[in-house]
Order: C-alpha cells, then sequence, then structure tokens
C-alpha cells in the first residue's frame, strides 16, 4: 500500500472535518468529490453557496455530500466578528475592519477553527493564495502550538522505485516557509520534522542536516550554521538519530556514508532532510519531484495550534485530496 493510501485509511478510521475555503477553484471542487467518494473526511466549502454550486455544476463535480457556508449569511457570523475584534484589537484591528475580515474565506475558516464548539478539525488553502495569504490569518487566530517556538513547513516526499529514505518516503524541511533559518530554527525545524515523520510515516526518524560539505570537507560559515545547528538538534533531543554536516549522497546512501563518514550514527539512512534555506529545500524539492517523478504532499504545516495546511499554487486535484488526508490524520493526532 502506498503512502498516501495508508494516509487515507489512517483517516477513515476517525473520521474528521476539514474546511476549504478555495470553494470556487474547479481543483478545490474536484478534490472534495474525490474525498466524498473515498470517505476519509468530511468536508466544508466556505464562500458564496451560489458561484459554488453554479461552478460544480458547469463542470459536472458533484458535491453533494459536502457542506456550504457563506460568511456573510452565516448564523456565526456577527459571533465571529466579535471573536476575531478581541483577538486583534490590541494590534488596532477596529470592528469595521473586523467586519470585513470575516467575510473573507480564509478568515472565516481559522475563526471556526478558533471557535471551541465548532466540528471543524483541520483546513487546507493555498491552492489560489499565496503562502502568507494562508499562514497569517492562521498565526493571527491561531497562534502556535504550546511548546513551540517556530512554524515551519515541510513536503512529504515519495520516490516511485527508491531505496532510499523509508522506502522512498521522505520529508523535506523547510521547504516552503523559512527563508534563510539561523541554528536555533534549524534545530527547532529538525525536531518538528523528526516529529511529523513519526506521525505520518510510523517509522523511527533518521535526521541529515544537510550542506555541500561533509563533516569538515570545507569551511564556511554556512558549514558552520549546520554544524551548530546539529549540536543544538543533540541537545534538545538526545536520544533523535541526526548527524551533520552532511552532503546529500553521504546523507541517504550507504555506500557513500562509509566513505565519507564512517562514523555517522544516520548511516545513510536519512529518511528527513533539513536544508540550510529555503532555496535550497525548494529548489530540492521540486527537482525530485519533476526529474524523480515524485508525489509531492506540502507543504505542510508543523507548529500551529491546528492543523492547516498550505498547497502549491502548481498543484492538481489529486494533490489536494491527498493533503486534505494528511489534515485528517495530524488532525486525529491532535485529539
Amino acid at each position: 500500500m502506498s503512502f498516501i493510501e495508508e494516509i487515507k485509511e489512517r483517516a477513515r478510521k476517525d473520521i474528521k472535518t476539514i474546511l476549504l475555503p478555495e470553494a470556487e477553484d474547479i481543483r478545490t471542487l474536484e478534490a472534495t468529490k474525490m474525498v466524498l467518494e473515498e470517505k476519509y473526511a468530511k468536508v466544508i466549502l466556505i464562500g458564496n453557496k451560489e458561484r459554488i454550486l453554479n461552478k460544480a455544476k458547469e463542470n459536472n463535480i458533484d458535491i453533494s455530500g459536502a457542506e456550504i457556508i457563506e460568511p456573510e449569511t452565516s448564523e456565526k457570523y456577527n459571533e465571529y466578528v466579535e471573536l476575531l475584534y478581541n483577538l486583534r484589537k490590541h494590534k488596532g484591528m477596529n470592528i469595521e475592519q473586523a467586519k470585513e475580515l470575516v467575510k473573507d474565506p480564509t478568515h472565516f475558516g481559522m475563526l471556526m477553527l478558533k471557535d471551541e464548539k465548532s466540528t471543524a478539525d483541520g483546513l487546507v488553502s493555498g491552492a489560489v493564495h499565496s503562502t502568507s495569504d494562508t499562514l497569517r490569518p492562521a498565526l493571527q487566530i491561531l497562534k502556535t502550538k504550546p511548546g513551540t517556538k517556530l512554524v515551519s513547513a515541510f513536503f512529504v516526499m515519495v520516490v516511485p522505485n527508491c531505496d532510499y529514505g523509508e522506502n522512498g518516503t521522505f520529508i523535506f524541511a523547510d521547504s516552503g516557509l523559512n527563508q534563510n533559518p539561523n541554528e536555533d530554527e534549524l534545530s527547532e525545524i529538525a525536531i518538528s520534522s523528526s516529529e511529523s515523520f513519526k506521525q505520518l510515516v510510523g517509522k523511527e526518524p533518521k535526521v541529515a542536516m544537510l550542506s555541500y560539505s561533509t563533516k569538515g570537507s570545507a569551511k564556511s560559515e554556512l558549514t558552520e550554521k549546520m554544524i551548530n545547528a546539529t549540536k543544538l538538534v543533540k541537545e534538545k533531543a538526545k536520544s533523535l538519530i541526526v548527524d551533520g554536516e552532511l552532503q546529500l549522497d553521504a546523507a541517504i546512501v550507504p555506500e557513500i556514508a562509509k566513505s565519507k563518514a564512517p562514523n555517522s550514527p544516520v548511516k545513510g539512512e536519512a529518511n528527513v532532510l533539513v536544508f540550510p534555506n529555503l532555496d535550497a529545500g525548494n529548489i530540492g524539492y521540486k527537482l525530485v519531484q519533476r526529474l524523480a517523478k515524485a508525489e509531492a504532499y506540502g507543504p505542510l504545516c508543523q507548529g500551529i495550534a491546528k492543523p492547516v495546511n498550505d498547497l502549491s499554487r502548481g498543484c492538481s486535484s489529486k494533490d489536494i485530496a491527498g493533503v486534505i488526508a494528511i489534515t485528517a490524520v495530524q488532525a486525529q493526532n491532535e485529539k
């Protein structure tokens, strides 16, 4: 069974309700149909009900099993205006601004997640909106998870016909959010990513802190950053299998590891790859996705108080359906 089929099977065991605020996009509607047919989550579409239904009808997409909520006509509208105003008035927000923002499907969805009486468990967005448009309201309304210092983003990469990683499954981080993390931030990304790997893949994480150098083969500020980040990870998570700085081949190819890093605890079996910056992480995941024809699920978020996941704007409806399944499993773990 593939990674995503296993995730769907887990999602079916405890059905969660996932919010989709980009409900007028055809890919979102197609994904909704897939999810409902495969029965691994409930779906709430947020937006203009008439336009959503017309778009679905025009494209012959059956979304009859989904609930549709229109923010402006919702019985929760006034309650959520008050909620948002109280959350943001210390930042200068007035009631009129709150009234306008609550009409926005993404803000309304985040408020549903904040609402303890709501049935919503997670939210998926980003097919149309930028990462900042998705994550800004998440951080303003939901805040970070207790005990978490940093919100970061990762991709689950599933590479076909691959013996590396966990039978071709990896986490790449940070590949979607933090531009140039410092040593402490990299250590937090590594620890969060290891926890995400354990949660989603169910196997022991083995973390590689990546660089263009392996064990001092080159020296610069860039390599020192990864060396120091590795030290911090080892201090914070003593039982975690982690090593760095490592070149990619020394991280994932056992034969190369024996030559370049013979004493590495990772032993060339890394399944969590931590990149030195967003340039490397983003380029890396897109290279593997396009050249190795890997499935790329994400950018998935870690560190937010409730499961909220971003999407690449180049995503397909199948990608969205997969991320909905992952979000549902994350929500199971939240409860």
